[in-house]
Protein backbone atom coordinates (compact mmCIF):
# COMPACT_ATOMS: atom_id res chain seq x y z
CA UNK A 1 0.00 0.00 0.00
CA UNK A 2 1.47 3.41 -0.93
CA UNK A 3 2.38 6.08 1.59
CA UNK A 4 -0.73 8.12 2.39
CA UNK A 5 -2.91 5.16 1.45
CA UNK A 6 -5.61 3.35 3.37
CA UNK A 7 -7.99 0.44 3.32
CA UNK A 8 -10.97 -0.11 5.56
CA UNK A 9 -13.56 -2.85 5.89
CA UNK A 10 -16.87 -1.67 7.35
CA UNK A 11 -19.70 -3.64 8.94
CA UNK A 12 -22.86 -2.40 10.57
CA UNK A 13 -26.08 -3.89 11.87
CA UNK A 14 -29.40 -2.90 13.40
CA UNK A 15 -31.28 -5.25 15.71
CA UNK A 16 -34.65 -6.57 14.61
CA UNK A 17 -36.36 -4.66 17.43
CA UNK A 18 -34.53 -1.42 16.57
CA UNK A 19 -33.16 -1.01 20.09
CA UNK A 20 -29.50 -1.78 19.45
CA UNK A 21 -26.91 -1.33 16.75
CA UNK A 22 -23.26 -2.06 16.10
CA UNK A 23 -20.50 -0.95 13.76
CA UNK A 24 -17.05 -2.43 13.13
CA UNK A 25 -14.30 -0.91 10.97
CA UNK A 26 -10.96 -2.58 10.36
CA UNK A 27 -8.34 -0.07 9.18
CA UNK A 28 -4.94 -0.32 7.55
CA UNK A 29 -3.84 3.30 7.42
CA UNK A 30 -6.43 4.50 9.91
CA UNK A 31 -7.90 7.55 8.17
CA UNK A 32 -9.37 9.06 11.34
CA UNK A 33 -6.36 8.39 13.55
CA UNK A 34 -4.49 11.53 14.65
CA UNK A 35 -1.40 9.36 15.04
CA UNK A 36 -1.45 8.43 11.34
CA UNK A 37 -1.83 12.10 10.41
CA UNK A 38 0.98 13.18 12.77
CA UNK A 39 3.26 10.49 11.29
CA UNK A 40 2.97 12.10 7.87
CA UNK A 41 1.05 9.04 6.68
CA UNK A 42 4.33 7.41 5.68
CA UNK A 43 3.47 3.82 6.62
CA UNK A 44 -0.19 2.72 6.62
CA UNK A 45 0.68 -0.66 8.16
CA UNK A 46 2.02 1.14 11.23
CA UNK A 47 -1.44 2.56 11.97
CA UNK A 48 -3.96 -0.25 12.11
CA UNK A 49 -6.99 -0.91 14.26
CA UNK A 50 -10.32 -2.65 14.55
CA UNK A 51 -12.79 -0.03 15.70
CA UNK A 52 -15.89 -1.46 17.43
CA UNK A 53 -18.84 0.63 18.56
CA UNK A 54 -22.05 -0.60 20.16
CA UNK A 55 -25.16 1.57 20.38
CA UNK A 56 -27.92 1.08 22.90
CA UNK A 57 -27.96 0.20 26.61
CA UNK A 58 -24.37 -0.34 27.76
CA UNK A 59 -22.94 0.90 24.44
CA UNK A 60 -19.15 1.24 24.16
CA UNK A 61 -16.58 2.70 21.74
CA UNK A 62 -13.18 1.11 21.07
CA UNK A 63 -10.48 2.39 18.68
CA UNK A 64 -6.84 1.62 19.51
CA UNK A 65 -4.20 2.67 16.96
CA UNK A 66 -1.61 -0.13 16.76
CA UNK A 67 1.78 -0.55 15.06
CA UNK A 68 3.07 -2.96 12.44
CA UNK A 69 3.72 -5.74 14.94
CA UNK A 70 -0.04 -6.03 15.53
CA UNK A 71 -0.93 -6.71 11.88
CA UNK A 72 -1.30 -10.17 10.35
CA UNK A 73 -2.93 -10.80 6.98
CA UNK A 74 -3.80 -13.79 4.85
CA UNK A 75 -6.18 -14.32 1.97
CA UNK A 76 -9.15 -14.97 4.27
CA UNK A 77 -8.17 -13.37 7.57
CA UNK A 78 -7.17 -9.96 8.91
CA UNK A 79 -5.85 -9.80 12.47
CA UNK A 80 -5.11 -6.58 14.34
CA UNK A 81 -3.80 -7.19 17.82
CA UNK A 82 -6.34 -9.15 19.88
CA UNK A 83 -9.19 -8.89 17.35
CA UNK A 84 -9.70 -10.35 13.90
CA UNK A 85 -12.09 -10.88 11.02
CA UNK A 86 -12.10 -13.89 8.74
CA UNK A 87 -14.10 -15.16 5.78
CA UNK A 88 -15.38 -18.67 6.38
CA UNK A 89 -18.10 -20.67 4.58
CA UNK A 90 -19.78 -17.60 3.11
CA UNK A 91 -19.75 -15.66 6.37
CA UNK A 92 -17.62 -12.88 7.81
CA UNK A 93 -16.74 -13.80 11.39
CA UNK A 94 -15.41 -11.02 13.61
CA UNK A 95 -13.71 -11.93 16.88
CA UNK A 96 -13.52 -8.95 19.24
CA UNK A 97 -11.33 -8.46 22.29
CA UNK A 98 -10.85 -4.74 22.90
CA UNK A 99 -10.85 -2.13 25.65
CA UNK A 100 -13.27 0.76 25.30
CA UNK A 101 -12.22 4.41 25.36
CA UNK A 102 -12.81 6.83 28.24
CA UNK A 103 -15.00 7.64 30.04
CA UNK A 104 -16.54 4.12 30.07
CA UNK A 105 -13.43 1.95 30.17
CA UNK A 106 -14.28 -1.75 30.00
CA UNK A 107 -13.59 -4.87 27.96
CA UNK A 108 -15.61 -5.43 24.78
CA UNK A 109 -15.39 -9.07 23.82
CA UNK A 110 -17.37 -11.55 21.73
CA UNK A 111 -18.25 -12.49 18.18
CA UNK A 112 -20.17 -10.84 15.35
CA UNK A 113 -21.18 -12.87 12.29
CA UNK A 114 -22.29 -11.27 9.03
CA UNK A 115 -23.91 -13.42 6.35
CA UNK A 116 -24.51 -11.72 2.98
CA UNK A 117 -27.32 -13.02 0.81
CA UNK A 118 -24.77 -12.76 -2.02
CA UNK A 119 -21.49 -10.99 -2.81
CA UNK A 120 -21.47 -8.21 -5.38
CA UNK A 121 -18.93 -7.84 -8.16
CA UNK A 122 -18.96 -4.04 -8.45
CA UNK A 123 -16.97 -1.07 -7.25
CA UNK A 124 -17.45 2.67 -7.55
CA UNK A 125 -14.62 5.18 -7.99
CA UNK A 126 -15.37 8.20 -5.79
CA UNK A 127 -13.02 10.49 -7.73
CA UNK A 128 -12.37 10.65 -11.49
CA UNK A 129 -8.73 9.66 -10.89
CA UNK A 130 -9.73 6.58 -8.88
CA UNK A 131 -7.87 7.72 -5.78
CA UNK A 132 -10.77 6.50 -3.62
CA UNK A 133 -12.82 3.37 -4.33
CA UNK A 134 -16.02 2.09 -2.69
CA UNK A 135 -16.47 -1.69 -2.79
CA UNK A 136 -19.87 -2.89 -1.47
CA UNK A 137 -19.25 -6.58 -0.79
CA UNK A 138 -22.42 -7.56 1.07
CA UNK A 139 -24.97 -4.71 1.01
CA UNK A 140 -27.79 -7.11 1.90
CA UNK A 141 -26.82 -9.22 4.90
CA UNK A 142 -28.00 -10.64 8.18
CA UNK A 143 -26.00 -10.04 11.34
CA UNK A 144 -25.70 -12.02 14.55
CA UNK A 145 -24.18 -10.28 17.57
CA UNK A 146 -22.95 -12.29 20.55
CA UNK A 147 -20.97 -10.13 22.97
CA UNK A 148 -20.07 -10.78 26.59
CA UNK A 149 -22.52 -8.24 28.00
CA UNK A 150 -26.16 -8.43 29.13
CA UNK A 151 -28.56 -7.80 26.27
CA UNK A 152 -25.89 -7.93 23.57
CA UNK A 153 -27.05 -11.15 21.95
CA UNK A 154 -29.28 -10.30 19.01
CA UNK A 155 -29.87 -10.63 15.27
CA UNK A 156 -30.83 -8.10 12.65
CA UNK A 157 -30.12 -6.77 9.19
CA UNK A 158 -26.52 -6.02 8.37
CA UNK A 159 -24.16 -4.57 5.81
CA UNK A 160 -20.54 -5.14 4.71
CA UNK A 161 -18.36 -2.99 2.42
CA UNK A 162 -14.83 -1.66 1.99
CA UNK A 163 -13.11 1.54 0.89
CA UNK A 164 -9.62 1.83 -0.54
CA UNK A 165 -7.57 4.91 -1.34
CA UNK A 166 -4.16 6.29 -2.23
CA UNK A 167 -4.69 9.78 -0.78
CA UNK A 168 -6.04 11.18 2.47
CA UNK A 169 -9.80 11.73 2.47
CA UNK A 170 -9.36 15.41 3.37
CA UNK A 171 -7.09 15.94 0.35
CA UNK A 172 -9.92 15.17 -2.06
CA UNK A 173 -13.24 15.81 -0.27
CA UNK A 174 -14.97 18.61 1.60
CA UNK A 175 -18.05 16.70 2.69
CA UNK A 176 -19.95 13.51 2.01
CA UNK A 177 -23.03 11.60 3.02
CA UNK A 178 -23.68 7.91 2.58
CA UNK A 179 -26.69 5.76 3.40
CA UNK A 180 -27.73 2.14 3.07
CA UNK A 181 -31.36 1.11 3.35
CA UNK A 182 -32.95 -2.36 3.25
CA UNK A 183 -35.82 -2.48 0.75
CA UNK A 184 -38.00 -5.13 -0.81
CA UNK A 185 -35.81 -7.64 -2.59
CA UNK A 186 -32.48 -6.22 -1.47
CA UNK A 187 -31.02 -2.88 -0.49
CA UNK A 188 -30.36 0.61 -1.85
CA UNK A 189 -27.26 2.71 -1.21
CA UNK A 190 -26.59 6.41 -1.80
CA UNK A 191 -23.24 8.20 -1.99
CA UNK A 192 -23.17 12.00 -2.24
CA UNK A 193 -19.95 14.01 -1.99
CA UNK A 194 -18.48 17.43 -2.66
CA UNK A 195 -14.87 17.20 -3.80
CA UNK A 196 -12.13 19.72 -3.10
CA UNK A 197 -12.20 20.94 -6.71
CA UNK A 198 -15.90 21.79 -6.37
CA UNK A 199 -17.17 18.85 -8.41
CA UNK A 200 -19.68 16.47 -6.92
CA UNK A 201 -20.55 12.80 -6.72
CA UNK A 202 -24.16 11.63 -6.65
CA UNK A 203 -24.74 7.90 -6.89
CA UNK A 204 -27.74 5.66 -6.22
CA UNK A 205 -27.37 1.89 -6.53
CA UNK A 206 -29.91 -0.85 -5.89
CA UNK A 207 -28.65 -4.34 -5.04
CA UNK A 208 -30.95 -7.31 -5.34
CA UNK A 209 -30.73 -10.33 -3.03
CA UNK A 210 -28.49 -12.11 -5.59
CA UNK A 211 -25.93 -9.31 -5.46
CA UNK A 212 -26.76 -7.82 -8.85
CA UNK A 213 -26.29 -4.05 -8.90
CA UNK A 214 -28.21 -1.48 -10.88
CA UNK A 215 -27.89 2.30 -10.88
CA UNK A 216 -31.27 3.90 -10.28
CA UNK A 217 -32.66 7.41 -10.69
CA UNK A 218 -31.67 9.63 -7.78
CA UNK A 219 -34.53 10.49 -5.42
CA UNK A 220 -34.47 14.11 -4.28
CA UNK A 221 -32.16 15.19 -1.50
CA UNK A 222 -33.93 15.92 1.78
CA UNK A 223 -32.33 17.87 4.61
CA UNK A 224 -32.34 16.43 8.10
CA UNK A 225 -31.84 18.03 11.48
CA UNK A 226 -28.17 18.67 12.24
CA UNK A 227 -26.35 16.31 14.57
CA UNK A 228 -25.58 17.16 18.20
CA UNK A 229 -22.24 18.58 17.01
CA UNK A 230 -24.11 20.52 14.32
CA UNK A 231 -22.83 18.46 11.41
CA UNK A 232 -25.10 19.14 8.42
CA UNK A 233 -27.04 16.09 7.24
CA UNK A 234 -29.19 15.11 4.27
CA UNK A 235 -30.21 11.90 2.58
CA UNK A 236 -32.39 10.75 -0.30
CA UNK A 237 -36.16 10.30 -0.05
CA UNK A 238 -39.33 10.31 -2.09
CA UNK A 239 -40.48 13.81 -2.98
CA UNK A 240 -42.37 15.36 -0.06
CA UNK A 241 -41.14 12.85 2.54
CA UNK A 242 -39.15 14.08 5.54
CA UNK A 243 -36.48 11.56 6.61
CA UNK A 244 -35.45 11.65 10.26
CA UNK A 245 -33.13 10.04 12.75
CA UNK A 246 -34.68 7.22 14.75
CA UNK A 247 -31.57 6.18 16.68
CA UNK A 248 -28.37 8.11 17.44
CA UNK A 249 -25.19 6.15 16.90
CA UNK A 250 -21.84 7.93 16.63
CA UNK A 251 -21.69 11.70 17.08
CA UNK A 252 -18.36 13.54 16.69
CA UNK A 253 -17.40 17.14 15.78
CA UNK A 254 -16.80 16.12 12.15
CA UNK A 255 -18.86 12.95 11.79
CA UNK A 256 -22.35 11.59 12.40
CA UNK A 257 -23.64 8.03 12.12
CA UNK A 258 -27.28 7.27 12.90
CA UNK A 259 -30.22 5.04 12.08
CA UNK A 260 -32.49 6.99 9.75
CA UNK A 261 -36.00 6.40 8.48
CA UNK A 262 -36.69 7.44 4.90
CA UNK A 263 -39.11 6.50 2.12
CA UNK A 264 -38.04 5.07 -1.25
CA UNK A 265 -40.53 4.24 -3.99
CA UNK A 266 -43.34 4.43 -1.45
CA UNK A 267 -41.65 2.05 1.00
CA UNK A 268 -40.61 3.30 4.43
CA UNK A 269 -37.30 1.87 5.56
CA UNK A 270 -34.78 2.30 8.38
CA UNK A 271 -31.11 2.12 7.48
CA UNK A 272 -27.73 3.50 8.50
CA UNK A 273 -26.64 6.98 7.46
CA UNK A 274 -23.39 8.87 7.83
CA UNK A 275 -22.32 12.46 7.27
CA UNK A 276 -18.64 13.39 7.15
CA UNK A 277 -17.46 17.02 7.29
CA UNK A 278 -13.85 16.95 6.14
CA UNK A 279 -13.50 20.72 6.32
CA UNK A 280 -13.91 20.36 10.07
CA UNK A 281 -11.65 17.30 10.12
CA UNK A 282 -8.80 19.37 8.67
CA UNK A 283 -8.88 21.68 11.70
CA UNK A 284 -5.75 21.18 13.81
CA UNK A 285 -7.63 21.42 17.09
CA UNK A 286 -9.47 18.17 16.38
CA UNK A 287 -6.39 15.95 16.36
CA UNK A 288 -5.58 16.31 20.11
CA UNK A 289 -9.26 15.79 20.90
CA UNK A 290 -9.30 12.59 18.87
CA UNK A 291 -6.15 11.31 20.56
CA UNK A 292 -8.12 10.99 23.81
CA UNK A 293 -10.58 8.64 22.13
CA UNK A 294 -8.01 6.88 19.95
CA UNK A 295 -5.09 5.72 22.13
CA UNK A 296 -1.86 4.61 20.49
CA UNK A 297 -0.22 1.27 21.24
CA UNK A 298 2.75 0.96 18.91
CA UNK A 299 4.45 -2.18 20.26
CA UNK A 300 1.87 -4.93 20.35
CA UNK A 301 3.02 -8.54 20.70
CA UNK A 302 0.68 -11.47 20.09
CA UNK A 303 1.30 -12.88 23.54
CA UNK A 304 0.15 -9.57 25.06
CA UNK A 305 -3.16 -8.94 26.75
CA UNK A 306 -5.37 -6.34 24.97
Amino acid sequence: MPSNGYAWWYIDGLSDDGGRAVSVIAFIGSVFSPWYAWSGRRNPANHVCINVATYGPGGRFTMTDRGTSALRQSRDCLTVGPSSMRWEDGRLIIEINEISSPPLISRVRGRITVTPTALTQVELPLTPEGTHIWRPFGPTSTIEVDLDAPGWQWTGHGYFDANFGTRALEQDFRYWTWGRYPVRGGSTCFYDAVRMDGSSLAAAVHFDADGQAQTIPLPPKAKMRRSLWQVARDTRADAGYQPHQVKPMLDAPFYSRSAVKTQLDGEETVGVHEALDLTRFRMGLLKPMLAVRVPRRARWHFNDAP
